[in-house]
């Protein structure tokens, strides 16, 4: 395992307790691509410093205690430009990860399918194409003069006309294998369409297994669900399509939500969302807002959704019972379970089917049964 430190910053908008969560947050991403966090280093500024991020002082901090514990890698909890990167592997001399870079690493290991890994591809060229000025400094004009004017610019136009070439590649294929998901989905005809949505590790793939009785991988690490899974469901002989999607999270990189926007069809053809959320967690009003302004850019028109919250088993009683008081004065379908020890999965299952149930008799009213009589 490579050694790791964490480096963020704390501004004015956001409360000690925040700021510890977004490093926590950035601690299980480094854990899930298998680095070892040694240390973390926080700084209070409202803006990052232009050119190292954090301020003069703290990055010789930083570098003492590198080089006092053979630090491998240095994990930065937002974007970092090329000019930072650049300024930042001089000072510290180890390998230097953004938030960005570092899921788009998590998610080149995860991806499974043709499909997946297309999309991985293309957004990792696309984060790549604007940092390519730090990767050819050795090459680069030293100084003016006859005979002193090196070939890097000439290097860097190379590598970007090759990786404009490889995105319009990747794009064209993309465009190939969307259609023929499009056909996919087509194919299965005006029935009723759930999905599941939320946070990335928040339960999805496990309420997925039990709800349709398959076998989808389940894992207590962050995107462990990139492909999406789709499954179909009867109950009282009505057929409808269940299906599970990847994670969102606070910061997704932009490359990642424009080439995954195919993956996300399934949210968008649904007519049904199940918003899956951590009840557990100190923060899960957060988490639903970044779930929510992901889904405000995704659909045009809202979908009716159920609200259901997981691991109720991770909390108090008292603190559930006045959660529950609390959305019971919203206008929104709420259920309280636990996936993990199947609590209260009839309520879910209850709601759920209800709503496929209308919306399957209004396509097609001639498969009424004697349920109504």
């Amino acid at each position: 395992m490579e050694k790791a430190v964490l480096v963020g910053i704390h501004c004015s908008s956001q409360t000690k307790a925040q700021t510890k969560e977004f490093l926590d947050e950035l601690a299980f991403l480094a854990t899930t691509s298998g680095a070892k966090i040694l240390a973390r280093f926080t700084q209070s500024m409202n803006v990052p410093h232009t050119t190292t991020f954090v301020g003069k002082g703290k990055l010789n901090e930083i570098t003492h205690y590198i080089k006092d514990n053979e630090i491998d890698l240095a994990v930065f909890d937002d974007d970092l430009t090329p000019s930072q990167l650049r300024n930042i592997e001089k000072q510290l001399c180890c390998k230097i990860l953004d938030r960005s870079n570092l899921i788009l690493d998590i998610f080149a290991s995860r991806a499974r399918t043709a499909h997946a890994k297309t999309q991985v591809e293309l957004a990792q060229y696309q984060y790549l194409l604007p940092r390519l000025t730090r990767m050819w400094t050795h090459l680069e004009r030293q100084k003016g003069g006859i005979g002193m004017r090196g070939p890097g610019e000439t290097q860097i136009e190379t590598d970007r006309r090759i990786i404009n070439q490889k995105i319009s590649n990747l794009k064209q294929k993309l465009i190939k294998i969307d259609k023929q998901k499009s056909a996919q989905r087509n194919n299965r005809g005006n029935m009723v369409k759930v999905a599941l949505v939320g946070y990335t590790n928040v339960g999805k793939s496990t309420l997925m297994n039990i709800i349709s009785k398959s076998n989808v991988f389940a894992e207590n690490k962050l995107f462990a669900t990139l492909d999406t899974t789709v499954r179909k469901v009867v109950v009282d002989q009505i057929p409808f399509l269940l299906s599970d999607t990847v994670g969102f999270i606070r910061k997704l990189p932009h490359q990642l939500i424009e080439s995954f926007k195919s993956t996300l069809d399934e949210v968008r053809d649904a007519d049904i969302l199940i918003h899956v959320v951590d009840i557990s967690h100190s923060f899960y009003q957060d988490q639903m807002n970044a779930v929510n302004e992901t889904l405000k850019e995704l659909l045009k028109i809202p979908k009716f959704t159920i609200l259901c919250f997981n691991k109720i088993d991770l909390i108090s009683q008292q603190e559930l019972s006045s959660l529950k008081e609390f959305w019971a004065n919203k206008d929104q379908h709420v259920v309280f379970i636990s996936a993990e020890k199947k609590t209260n999965l009839n309520y879910l299952k209850k709601e759920l089917f209800n709503q496929v149930r209308d919306i399957h008799y209004t396509r097609f009213p001639f498969n009424k049964t004697q349920i109504y009589y």
